[in-house]
């Protein structure tokens, strides 16, 4: 049976505490459109949060308001960013898992992944996951792929490295039992409009799946 699920992927909340690079205020929002996805997704046991980058607000907004729903996400800091100005520090990590939060890596720094050579894939795969599984204490074994980009052999390649779990950024509803899956990037001009929209689709999707399932079994 397939279950399907809409993976929402956050970046940062609230005001930054540091220079944003190019492009990325597109994909920050405020905390009040944060509380306002909360919202939404709270009674809705299909919808999975992921965040990217390992922003400070991941710990200083987002965990206390997920624990006060009951809520779960995923967290995939970028490893060579531990500590620096606006990012997670190594106690804000510990904190994250501490609070039974899932632990993925995004990589070492933002770079395309489609074209790493062999020792800068080793870093970017291998060596950043290494050091927040020990920073956690536990093996961590998911990816966010920088910018959604792949291709088969990044695909080999995070098999090969031992990969459990995949995410993209291409939008849609994904498998909950997929080994890559899908997400839908929530930007800077979130409202309960567009969030209506991604999470009926996804319901409609998911409806249609069982729709099958039952006229299989009948």
């Amino acid at each position: 049976m397939e279950v399907v699920a809409v993976n929402l992927a956050l970046h940062g909340i609230g005001r930054p505490a540091r220079q944003l690079d190019p492009g990325e205020d597109e994909r920050w929002v405020t905390v009040e459109q944060f509380e306002q996805v909360l919202e939404a997704v709270q009674h809705s046991p299909d919808v999975h949060l992921t965040f990217d980058d390992g922003n400070e607000s991941d710990v200083e907004i987002a965990l206390p308001r997920l624990v006060d729903r009951g809520l779960t996400a995923e967290f995939f800091p970028l490893a060579g960013r531990l500590g620096q100005r606006g990012y997670l520090d190594r106690d804000g990590l510990r904190a994250l898992a501490r609070a039974g939060m899932e632990i993925g890596s995004h990589g070492w720094e933002p770079r395309d992944w489609r074209r790493l050579d062999d020792r800068q894939a080793s870093r970017e795969l291998t060596e950043a996951p290494k050091l927040l599984g020990d920073l956690c204490g536990r093996p961590v074994r998911r990816y966010s792929l920088p910018f959604g980009a792949y291709d088969r052999r990044v695909l080999t390649r995070l098999r090969q490295a031992g990969a459990t779990r995949v995410y993209t950024s291409g939008g849609g509803a994904a498998s909950r039992d997929g080994w890559l899956r899908a997400r839908t990037e929530l930007r800077h001009d979130v409202d309960g409009e567009w969030l209506d929209e991604v999470l009926v689709a996804g319901q409609r999707k998911a409806g249609r799946g069982l729709a099958r399932l039952f006229r299989r079994r009948s």
